[in-house]
């Protein structure tokens, strides 16, 4: 176990997870409670999200994510009858697909193992789903006495992608959500292009106005693209290849931000995924597109940013290794033991964290 996940193995109340977005909580999306925790000295201050201006200076540079969120979660039949939930994950090269398959209980799903290579899984309104081969990262670690949730498949579907999922799927959600809510609960207000499996949720909080009074006070704010895959939240695996998109502009102002001593401060941690595939060793960052494998740990240490807006996450989860790699793991004691007493939310539609140097 890791110095990272031996300091935050921690209990996690279930009253603590957030069972429903913000504005069913009589809250605005800005509304959310973001803590603030500075590495240099463990200071932690507590705030409202829609006060990050105050906390922000001019010249400081945020980099979001614009992957929309598909309505990846389809209902699907077994060749044996039963019923069984396709989780959508990750578009991969030549019309390939990576799924989860989870199986039905009580409000939740839960992972299935037992699927098979060349099974057939009906979808609604004639789709199929066959599944091809388990998807391992490495093929020498794939054992029987270990069944795989996790598949490529081919979808054959009646429609194009986007309009069978608006009119078939929903989002994905777990068991701590406790019904479906509208995709556009799963949205941030600055998504443009739709391909992931789950909100990246760290930017859920913003509005338009909230940018607005950002840009105003100087802080400048770029784009890129990472379409998230399936959280794998029960095995916290390690992230999949996802598909990422730099653009030229983002990659200068990253670079430029930098070189007039401002913060690049990513908000998710898929950022810093995206940005850590295309920093080299000098600390310059560079236009690119493709598939990341990157997996950002304390040993690879982050190169490309100076802060981190986060969610919470959970006891082990690979999240932390990222997390530890920007600060040291007794930084993160302090402030997820703040946290945990002043019984911030879990979860996607739960408060923020914000990890500055």
């Amino acid at each position: 176990m890791t110095a990272a996940a031996r300091t935050l193995d921690f209990t996690l109340p279930p009253d603590l997870e957030a069972h429903e977005p913000p504005e069913a909580r009589g809250l605005a999306r800005d509304e959310v409670r973001l803590l603030i925790s500075r590495v240099h000295d463990d200071h932690v201050s507590h705030r409202r999200f829609r006060d990050l201006p105050d906390v922000l200076h001019e010249g400081d540079l945020l980099v979001i994510n614009t992957s929309g969120t598909l309505p990846a979660a389809l209902n699907a039949t077994r060749e044996n009858g039963t019923s069984v939930h396709v989780h959508l994950s990750t578009h991969l090269p030549a019309d390939l697909w990576m799924v989860e398959l989870r199986v039905p209980d009580a409000n939740a799903t839960l992972p299935c193992r037992d699927g098979h290579a060349g099974e057939v899984l009906n979808l609604p309104g004639g789709g199929r789903c066959t599944l091809l081969a388990p998807y391992v990262t490495d093929r020498t670690t794939l054992r029987a006495e270990r069944p795989t949730r996790l598949w490529i498949a081919t979808l054959h579907l009646p429609l194009a992608l986007h309009p069978y999922l608006q009119r078939h799927g929903r989002p994905i959600r777990y068991g701590y959500v406790t019904h479906d809510w509208p995709l556009s609960t799963y949205q941030t207000v600055y998504a443009t292009e739709p391909g992931s499996a789950e909100m990246p949720s760290a930017g859920r909080a913003f509005t338009p106005e909230l940018l607005v009074r950002l840009v105003t006070r100087g802080v400048h704010v770029a784009p890129l693209l990472l379409h998230t895959g399936v959280s794998s939240q029960e095995d916290h695996e390690p992230p999949y290849e996802e598909y990422y998109r730099v653009p030229e502009r983002t990659a200068e102002r990253v670079n430029a931000t930098r070189r007039a001593g401002g913060r690049v401060i990513a908000v998710g941690t898929t950022v810093v995924r995206a940005l850590e595939s295309v920093t080299d060793t000098r600390g310059v960052t560079h236009p690119g597109e493709g598939w990341t494998r990157r997996i950002v740990t304390p040993d690879t240490g982050v190169r490309a940013v100076h802060g981190l807006l986060t969610g919470w996450h959970e006891p082990r989860a690979s999240h932390l290794l990222m997390l530890a790699a920007l600060a040291n793991p007794e930084h993160l004691r302090v402030a997820y033991h703040a946290a945990l007493s002043e019984r911030y939310l879990w979860h996607e539609f739960g408060d923020l964290h914000l990890i500055l140097p």
